[in-house]
Parts: structure tokens; sequence; C-alpha cells
């Protein structure tokens, strides 16, 4: 006679609503571009799906914030549209204060960058562009390792003109890591592990291990042989 399998253990049945939990979950916060609205039900769930979340804590009444509003609303799809994507939030902390006394908010508006749901206090231009420019910063790594031509291609044009570039070629990361850590928020920095004898024409340098400085805005460019193992040169 035929016998009735046991049923499965109960958390293998819970396993495909899990799964349907978290789909629900990332698809709450669509990534349109839009500037989101958190509140104390959804706050916790943006940060476990969100790994870059920008958030203005405002007051309704507050007139920066208003002033603040539309330059949020003008960077939220550039910021989203990034290499590493980075999502723009606003709580309402006057009403909110619960969410907003968790995180420190004493004034309006309170603009943080949450990190992999590690808050970080943003208090630097509030310009739409000024504001990308320097969230970008923000998510980079300390130094980016570029492993071809096109690599260090996108790397500068994504640095843009704003701030000061470091590139070793053939330098080894580990002899810049800690000034990359230092001024991350002033600097790019990255190390060409492979590249062609055109980028040393277009720095002019003829010989390796060699450190390229440029500022782009003030079109200006040193080069600093190696070998680099006392770093003693000043950077910044």
């Amino acid at each position: 006679m035929a016998t009735t399998p046991p049923p499965p253990p109960l958390p293998l049945l819970l396993l495909p609503l899990l799964l349907l939990a978290a789909f629900s979950a990332a698809e709450e916060f669509p990534r349109d571009g839009k500037v989101i609205d958190l509140d104390d039900s959804n706050f916790e769930a943006a940060l476990s799906s969100i790994d870059f979340l920008f958030v203005d804590f405002y007051a309704p009444w507050c007139g920066h914030c208003k002033r603040l509003a539309p330059e949020l609303d003008e960077a939220a799809p550039v910021l989203v549209g990034l290499s590493e994507p980075i999502m723009v939030a606003k709580v309402n902390a006057d009403k909110y204060r619960k969410l907003g006394s968790k995180y420190g908010v004493d004034g309006f508006p309170t603009l943080m960058l949450f990190i992999h749901g590690v808050p970080i206090e943003y208090t630097g231009s509030r310009k739409a562009d000024l504001l990308v420019r320097n969230l970008k910063k923000f998510v980079a790594p300390d130094v980016s390792t570029l492993e071809s031509d096109s690599a260090i291609k996108s790397f500068v044009e994504n640095a843009g003109t704003s701030f000061p570039m470091f590139i070793g070629f053939g330098v080894n990361e580990s002899l810049i890591a800690e000034y990359g850590g230092k001024y991350k928020k002033r600097a790019w920095f990255a190390v060409a592990k492979d590249f062609s004898e055109d980028w040393m024409a277009t720095y002019d340098f003829n010989k390796i291990p060699a450190l390229v400085a440029v500022h782009p805005k003030y079109n200006e460019q040193s080069v600093f042989y190696g070998p680099f193992e006392d770093v003693s040169w000043r950077i910044l």
C-alpha cells in the first residue's frame, strides 16, 4: 500500500515565501531616478536592499529644506545612473522623530549617506552638480585597479575635472593605498597594471614605475619616478 511521504521540513516550506518577500522588498524601491519617501515602516527595508542610500532628513516647515528639494530632484536621476548607483530618499524627521533621533538628527535638513547600512553625515555642497561630484567620491574605491587601456580611459572620463588624479603606472597598489584612504574625498587614485605606450605618450613618461599626478581643472601635470618603497613625496 502506498504511503504518503512526510511533509518537507518547515524551513523548506518557508523558503519560497522568504524568496518572494526578498523579491518584493527589492521591488518596493524603484530605481527610476525619483526621490523616494521613507518612514518608520520602510526605512530598515531600504537600508537592507540599497547599497548606497542618500537620505534627506527634513521638516516640511524648514526653508532650507524647501530650497534643497529641487536640487535633490535634479541630482537623483544622475546619482542612480552611476556605475555604483546611489539612491536618494527623504524622511520627514519632524513627523518621524524617533527615526530621526536614532540617527542623531538635531537640525534640518540633515543629510546622510548610508553605505551598506552604515551612515556618514554629509556636510558638503547642496547644489545638484556639486552634490553628485562629492557623492561619487564617497562610493569610489580608495584606489582603483586598471587592467587595460579601456579601463584607464573610463577611469579618467568618470573622474571628471573637479579633483586631481594620481595614476600609478607599474606601481604597487599597497604603496599608495595609505594616501588613497586618507585623501579619498579630495582626489582620485588608481594603479594601471596593463597599459600601452599610448598612455606613456599621453602623460609624457618614459619609464616605470611612474606616478602621474594630473589636475585637469588647472591643466597641471607632474610625473614622479620610482622606486617608491619610501614614499616621501607630498602628493596633496
